[in-house]
């Protein structure tokens, strides 16, 4: 089998009715209560109110709502299908990213093919959760994070972006999305090609990728456009930057107790800072876990009420520690396997449980709030984990098995309200 990608019979917002600014939103499972309110605030066409309702039937509510929106011509058709190539620019520690990608459809397809790989594990209350959402309203609202592989960066050179973008919009973390429609059939065609002997990583949205495999089950032999799920597909061989979810100890412990454990199986070093100085120490020792990951297992250590940072290089060889908990040898070499089996479950006593739950233990994808949980009190010790390397993740990937959870986090997230993608004949 090859992987199969057709463009969108695209819904997008009629911008002779809504400003584009007003109806966008992050993925539903980053909206806070607080923040969806915010939200909702800002129109009454907003995604949110699709994606995340606050009615009392949440799903029937959406259906309700998106109907409406259809047959109003908030929503309209585009004139004929299209992929939509997407550049979001944000700036990391004062330098400007960018990041490209399309928007399109994919033919849904088991893992057995081994054509789509998972990485991280998924919970069935969320998937419970968008499945009765799609069946509701019989659409894509946010797109699934596909990764492929392409050096010779084809969709990049091919693409023309002299046109005006059709959508031009900052969301709220400041990322630009920019947006153009690739309506020309050639150019459609190259992509098609180019990604038919890809093997494609998600990198984000397994809920919604099982979701729609879930979908496409339930309706069986008249599947039809569910067939295929709306992705977004970015080239990890153009720079794509991915980060890291760092692991914070909320529940009491001793830091220099904590420290010996460490010291059993880690090289230890340590950053020594004072008030003045603290944050050009603080750079030095995040460049120090880089450069150090890119040949041995390492991460950093921020303890409460120590005036120091640690840099963590492992020393011992510990497989003994991790064949007791059955890790497969693929994983062996990941950092936080290590961290996890070898620190936090047999030094520190947590359970699979207490870890899967968050319970005395967070994971937090911002790398300065990881810091200041360790500064405001909030929290005994902060685990600060180098950025993942996507060699790693299509290792595990291809054999198989998947990164222990909350392991990536690729930024920017994809915006919700860009397209929908209608999956009714």
């Amino acid at each position: 089998m090859t992987i199969e990608v057709k463009p969108l019979n695209a819904l997008v917002y009629n911008p002779k009715k809504v400003n584009i600014n007003d109806v966008i939103a992050p993925p539903y499972d980053v909206i806070s209560s607080s923040y969806r309110d915010e939200l909702y605030e800002r129109s009454p066409y907003n995604i949110t109110r699709l994606i995340l309702s606050n009615a009392e039937n949440p799903y029937e509510d959406a259906a309700n709502s998106f109907q409406k929106w259809i047959n109003d011509e908030i929503l309209i058709k585009n004139e004929k299908p299209v992929i939509l190539y997407l550049v979001q620019k944000y700036k990391l520690n004062g330098k400007e990213i960018t990041r490209k990608g399309f928007i399109a459809r994919n033919k849904i397809e088991d893992f057995s093919t081994k054509n789509i790989l998972p990485h991280e594990f998924t919970m069935s209350g969320p998937k419970e959760d968008r499945l009765k959402l799609t069946k509701a309203c019989k659409a894509n609202f946010s797109q699934i994070f596909m990764v492929y592989s392409d050096p010779e960066k084809k969709i990049e050179n091919a693409v023309d972006l002299s046109s005006t973008s059709f959508i031009d919009v900052t969301d709220d973390n400041g990322v630009r999305n920019i947006v153009w429609k690739i309506e020309d059939e050639a150019t459609i065609k190259l992509i098609e090609d180019v990604l038919k002997d890809k093997t494609l990583l998600i990198a984000d949205g397994h809920h919604r990728y099982e979701t729609a495999m879930n979908y496409r089950n339930f309706l069986g032999d008249n599947a039809g456009e569910a067939n295929y799920v709306m992705s977004y597909f970015t080239n990890m061989d153009d720079d794509l930057l991915i980060y890291p979810t760092h692991r914070i100890i909320t529940k009491w412990i001793e830091p220099y107790v904590l420290l010996e454990s460490v010291k059993k199986y880690f090289d230890v070093k340590d950053y020594t800072f004072t008030g003045a100085n603290k944050n050009e120490i603080k750079q030095e020792f995040l460049s120090a876990i880089e450069k150090s990951a890119k040949s041995k297992i390492s991460m950093g250590l921020y303890m409460k009420n120590v005036n120091k940072f640690y840099l963590l290089t492992l020393r011992e060889n510990v497989d003994e520690i991790l064949n007791e908990y059955k890790v497969p040898d693929v994983l062996k070499n990941l950092d936080l396997t290590v961290l996890h089996k070898v620190i936090i479950t047999k030094e520190l006593g947590f359970t699979e449980e207490e870890q899967m739950a968050q319970d005395g233990i967070k994971y937090i994808k911002v790398e300065n709030e990881a810091f200041d949980m360790i500064d405001l009190g909030k929290a005994e010790a902060s685990f600060i984990m180098a950025y993942p390397k996507i060699e790693d993740i299509k290792r595990i990937s291809s054999a198989g098995y998947r990164m222990p959870q909350k392991s990536t986090y690729f930024y920017p997230k994809l915006l919700s309200g860009i397209v929908i993608n209608p999956l009714q004949n």
